[in-house]
Order: structure tokens, then sequence, then C-alpha cells
């Protein structure tokens, strides 16, 4: 895969700070930090590197303090600091040198985002013709990009034929025909076989994919995935380069990846051997792992790498084999960690022995404490308060009581309507995964760097909600 430079935009130039070791992901700040409302010398150890103290407990990130940001874009607001996205790609640049590193779009997508990822050398993995065609529009070279997805629809499909992909993973056999059929007669498209390996890994059932019973891929246990391969080597117009795998989310151990290592590589030895056939790619998918509360495991990308490219090197001595050129797919461990959401308190409710602080966004634009029963470390910026800490359940403002941010957090005593409260690690699946819940409008995303903030999504008005409602 080429690494082609886009160039920059005519905005004026931004210099990040040098990467630090590619052995840590999170270095310490640079100031200690003061203790914390809630949170012990470590809490910092989870935001952005660049994240420093400020009088009154405030917090700056990029340069910017959160209550200037809170002020100038109002809340809920996602923040989204530049220079550690860039950080985080040449990490895993540095990690795995002679691999291919796709983004993967899905947990968050703007154009910047795509430029960025694009600037640091990195490739782009997408799920959709409208991740496609927002890369490509923003001028994200195609051949860089994957697609792939459980169920392609035919506008996909095209979009990625007309737009030149460099890869479309085959999901499913029904899939194999409809594409092949769809390739001009004069051209090839390269393709990858999604494999399940029949491995369990994710931090939740809902976000394991690995295993022969959900909806992803083709299974190594009952055939399937031979069956498809045979398949698509007798499409004229398809070229199948390699196979892929995908085996969840929120994974925070190595094991597991050299389990499916070893697993794909004895299904090469066995094409090779029933087609004649060498496959010279792999491609590993991503599901990554990070802290969202401090002293939370988070995967260690540089020895994922190291023991990954070991594994490979010797199952493929074993069997015989060349090793293929690896690919890997990091979305949240990029994303999430660089991005912290603002809110505003709107009510302080205690009921019984509990009492709920409410602000003014919830499940509309973070449902994966409703859907996984993620926990977040929610902070009072901006505010100094002498009264003790005490439990509190932080819950959004949406008409569902599942509509829960955070439990059992610890936030002063006196916190109350109008305070602004910070959560870090909210930079993946939280506006991808956004709804119009109550018609409250998406937030917007504003990135910081080098002390400088700029807009780069709008919120969303109630006018941009009302223009789609044309009928009565």
């Amino acid at each position: 895969m080429s690494h082609t430079t886009l160039p920059r935009t005519t905005e004026t130039p931004r210099t990040a700070p040098p990467a630090p070791d590619a052995t840590a992901l999170h270095p310490a700040p640079t100031t200690a930090p003061p203790p914390s409302p809630g949170g012990g010398p470590d809490e910092l150890a989870i935001w952005p590197a660049s994240t420093l103290p400020l009088p009154e407990d405030d917090l700056s990130i990029g340069g910017v303090a959160l209550t200037e940001l809170a002020d100038r874009f109002g809340t809920p607001a996602y923040v989204l600091d530049e220079d550690e996205v860039r950080r985080r790609c040449r990490t895993y640049l540095r990690a795995f040198p002679d691999a291919d590193v796709y983004y993967a779009a899905k947990a968050f997508l703007c154009r910047a985002m795509a430029h960025w990822v694009a600037e640091e050398g990195l490739g782009l993995d997408v799920c959709s013709a409208g991740e496609l065609e927002l890369a490509v529009t923003t001028g994200f070279p195609p051949e860089r990009i994957v697609l792939h997805g459980n169920a392609k629809s035919p506008a996909d499909l095209r979009a990625a034929l007309r737009l030149g992909v460099g890869r479309i993973v085959i999901d499913s056999t029904s899939e194999i025909a409809r594409l092949a059929a769809a390739v001009p007669a004069d051209s090839r498209q390269k393709v990858l076989i999604r494999v399940v390996p029949g491995i369990a890994a994710g931090g939740h059932a809902k976000i394991r994919t690995g295993t022969d019973d959900q909806k992803f891929g083709l299974s190594l246990t009952d055939g399937s995935a031979q069956h498809a391969i045979t398949r698509v080597l007798g499409q004229p117009r398809l070229e199948l380069v390699g196979l892929h795998c995908h085996l969840g989310s929120q994974i925070t151990a190595v094991k597991p990846y050299l389990s499916a290592v070893r697993r794909l590589v004895g299904l090469l030895a066995r094409v090779r051997e029933q087609h004649g056939v060498t496959l010279p790619e792999l491609d590993l998918g991503g599901g990554h792992g990070v802290a969202y509360l401090p002293g939370e495991p988070a995967l260690d990308v540089v020895g994922l790498a190291t023991k990954v490219r070991a594994e490979l090197a010797g199952s493929c001595a074993a069997a015989g084999l060349p090793v293929p050129r690896l690919a890997v797919e990091p979305g949240r461990a990029i994303a999430g960690p660089s991005g912290v959401v603002l809110y505003r308190v709107l009510s302080v409710k205690r009921t019984g022995s509990h009492t709920f602080v409410a602000v003014d966004g919830g499940m509309s634009d973070n449902p994966r404490p409703a859907l996984y029963g993620v926990r977040y470390a929610p902070r009072l910026v901006g505010r100094r308060s002498a009264v003790p800490t005490e439990p509190v359940t932080v819950v959004g403002r949406h008409c569902e009581a599942g509509d829960i941010l955070a439990s059992d957090v610890h936030l002063p005593g006196d916190v109350r309507p109008g305070d602004l409260l910070a959560v870090p690690v909210a930079g993946a699946y939280h506006l991808s995964m956004a709804s119009g819940y109550n018609l409250v409008g998406r937030p917007p995303v504003v990135a910081v760097t080098s002390g400088h903030a700029r807009l780069l999504v709008r919120r969303e008005s109630l006018a941009d909600i009302q223009e789609r409602d044309i009928g009565l």
C-alpha cells in the first residue's frame, strides 16, 4: 500500500510536538495534577497527554482551557486533541513498521480526521458509502481504503468500485457473485475474505465478533471460509489477496491475536495445498482496548506488534510459507483517548440514598453506557470546591431510565446546576453512534492544538432537524 501524503489545507500551519517514544501511548503530564474531585493523583493518566491543570480546578487540553471552550462553543461539545490523534497514529506506524495501518473510521470520522490520518501515513477502513464518500471527497487516496461490513448494500459496492478502493472485504458467500458482476469487464478488484477464527475476545458479549455465533464473517470451523475462498478464486474479476479477521472490541490482552495468527496461517497453508495459491496479505483487524477509568488496563500496542510479528514469522516458518504483509485496523485506540466531552449540569436531585446529577446531554450523544454498561470518570472543572466528594449518578436528559452516563462516581457534595463536567476518553463511538432522540441535536466537534481551537463539525440545530421533515 503506497503512502501518498496529502497537501496541507490553506489554514495557518500548526506544528505538532515531537512524538514520544513508542513504548507508551500516554506519557505523564509535564506538570503534576492537583488532587482531583473524585480521583487520585493518577486521574489524568487517561486524559490526552497535553492535559494540564489550571487555577480553580480548570484544565487545558492542547493549550486551551476547557471552561473557555465551553463558553465559546456551548455544551454538550466534543473536544478533540489533534496532536494526540497524530501522536497515536505515529505510535502505530513505529510499532508496525512493515505493516499497513488502517484507521477504523467507524470509531469517529469527519473531514479533518480523514485529513490528519492521511497526513500521518495511515490507510482508512470504512463500512459504508457514506464514510467512503466523505473520505474521498476530502482527498483521501482511495487505493489506501478498505471497505468491509457484514451487509454491504449495492450502493456501497458501486461506490467502492467507482472510487477505486484498494480492498473490499468479502463477508458472505452471497456477496461474491454480486461483487464480481459489478466489476467492469476490463478490471479486477482486490478482495480479502473475512474469516471467523472461533476466538472469544472483547470487553462485552455484544462486541465480540471472533466467535461463530454472530453475524460477521465466514466460519473456519464449519468450512464456510474455505468454500468462499474456492468460489472467489473461480471469479476472474476478483483477485483474492489475503485473509481478514476481527476478534471484537475493547480487547486488552495480546493472546487472542496470537491465537488468530496461528489459525489463519493454518488456513493460508491449506489454501496453498488445495489451490496452489500463496496469499500475500493478512489483516488482523482492530479492537485494541483503551482505559476508560484510571487504573484500567489498555492494550500494549508495542507489545502486541512485537509478539504478533514473532508469532507470524514462526507460524509461517513451520508451515513453509513466506510471511504475508500484515495489516491492523485501530480505531478506538487512536480516537478514544484523544477526545473529551463537556456537559453542563442542569439539575441535582437527591432521592433517598441516591443523588442524580443531570446534564445537558446523555444517551443521544453517548449510548455506550446503555448498550454495554461502560463506565466513565466525569470530573468537575472550572470551580474549586472544598466540600468532600460523595457518590453520585450522572444521568442524561432523555426520557429513559437507562439514560445513565456514569454510576457511582465521586463529585463534590456541592455540585450544582451550571457546573461544568468533563468526561475523558470520549473520542470514539460517541458522535459516530449519536442519535436524534428527543430531537435535541447532536453536539459539535472542536479541535484543539497549540493553544488554538477551531470548529470541525458544527452543532446540529433545530433548523437542521426541521428541514428534513418535509411532509404533513
